[in-house]
């Protein structure tokens, strides 16, 4: 029987495992991490690369081992290490600091790549069951699974997709489309931005980025007063979880780029590099082998070989069975939006935890990114008996 058992091997799944490595000793012999892929942070690491993401847009201090400081002072290859003011760390060197932390703690050891489709309490703990009929049992569970496995389309976009799958298709697909110019990329947010970026210097002149609003310039993607007592002591002190659902919504600068980016994807315009239309799409239709992209407000359409989405995901709480069972069996309590309402040590029941969007009612706007997976590590270890 494991001490800990953690569904999803992402930023907030290996986060919180390193924490109870090293922070609360447990040995990784005691944890189990379920994940779909085959390796830690398999999924940062595809989407990461393929939109060339140069530096991360959090700070130095945001990773995901227990010390700030040791993303610092990691011993560095050569290269640009960390960028502007808030040293923003290189995507290289944050992915060779992950994976020195988790050969440190033996990660391998906890690693079981499956997919979840059962988890119910047992007599001595948790059962988790995976669709290849293995069965694990756990005195704690923590779910660092994300937000959900739908992806946000405009409503015309998912139709597209289906009908040119080899055309069209979201970023975080697990099978993108068949890259060939022109494209048009569908977003106004910090992914689109990297990805016309790295389409527009490899096939300039050849690409077109459709928004629903102008850029959006911010630093971070909610104000870093969030981070600490600035924000939260007020938030904290909410009773009611609809209105911290409506504060983390106000919060949270929704299709945003730090100013860097912004200045470059401009600066690509001005040299017809790319080029970028604030509208929407109102129709497709397909001639041959192009897709036909007709506007909103502007008469003359688009046409294009390769249609990519970069919408993120649905709004929606996690729409997976073993979840909502879960839910039911165990009589979870969620807010009116569909998120769980849990403890300050993020304990949704006696040793069931959350983290990441999961979490984000307790830990507020920032529990999405990396610094909501160590705040969430933090007290998840702290209070966990």
């Amino acid at each position: 029987m494991f001490e800990w058992i953690i569904i999803g091997g992402g930023i907030h799944g290996c986060t919180v495992a390193t924490y109870l490595v090293k922070k609360k000793k447990v040995p990784i012999e005691k944890i189990c991490v379920i994940d779909p892929y085959p390796e830690p942070l398999h999924k940062w690491k595809r989407v990461t690369g393929f939109i060339a993401m140069p530096f991360l847009r959090s700070p130095f201090v945001h990773h995901l081992d227990i010390n700030p400081f040791s993303l610092q002072s990691f011993k560095k290859d050569d290269g640009e290490h960390f960028f502007g003011p808030y040293k923003r760390p290189a995507l290289s060197l944050f992915n060779q600091h992950s994976f020195a932390v988790l050969e440190e703690i033996e990660m391998h050891k906890a690693w079981y790549q499956g997919m979840v489709n059962q988890v119910e309490k047992g007599v001595e703990g948790w059962v988790v069951k995976t669709s290849t009929s293995n069965h694990f049992h756990g005195k704690n569970l923590v779910i660092a699974t994300g937000m959900n496995h739908q992806l946000s389309y405009p409503s015309w976009g998912e139709e597209l997709a289906s009908v040119r799958p080899k055309q069209a298709g979201h970023l975080f697909e697990e099978s993108l489309p068949h890259m060939e110019p022109p494209f048009v990329v569908i977003g106004g947010g910090i992914s689109a931005a990297h990805l016309v970026i790295k389409l527009s210097n490899e096939f300039p002149g050849q690409v077109y980025q459709v928004a629903r609003h102008p850029y959006r310039v911010h630093d971070f993607d909610s104000d870093p007063g969030w981070l600490g007592p600035k924000h939260m002591s007020s938030f904290e002190r909410i009773s009611h979880y609809d209105e911290r659902r409506d504060v983390i919504t106000e919060a949270r600068h929704k299709g945003s780029m730090p100013r860097e980016l912004a200045n470059k994807l401009r600066n690509l315009i001005r040299h017809d590099a790319c080029t970028f239309t604030e509208d929407e799409i109102e129709s497709w239709d397909v001639a041959g082998d192009d897709i036909i992209l007709q506007l909103t407000k502007q008469k003359s359409g688009i046409k294009a070989k390769t249609i990519l989405f970069a919408t993120g995901f649905s709004k929606e709480i996690m729409k997976v069975d073993w979840l909502q069972n879960l839910i039911q069996q165990e009589n979870l309590t969620c807010a009116k939006c569909g998120f769980p309402i849990v403890n300050e040590d993020l304990s949704w029941c006696n040793h069931l935890f959350v983290t990441g969007p999961l979490a984000e009612l307790e830990i507020g706007p920032v529990s999405r990114n990396i610094s909501g997976a160590r705040k969430a590590a933090e007290r998840i270890v702290n209070h966990a008996i």
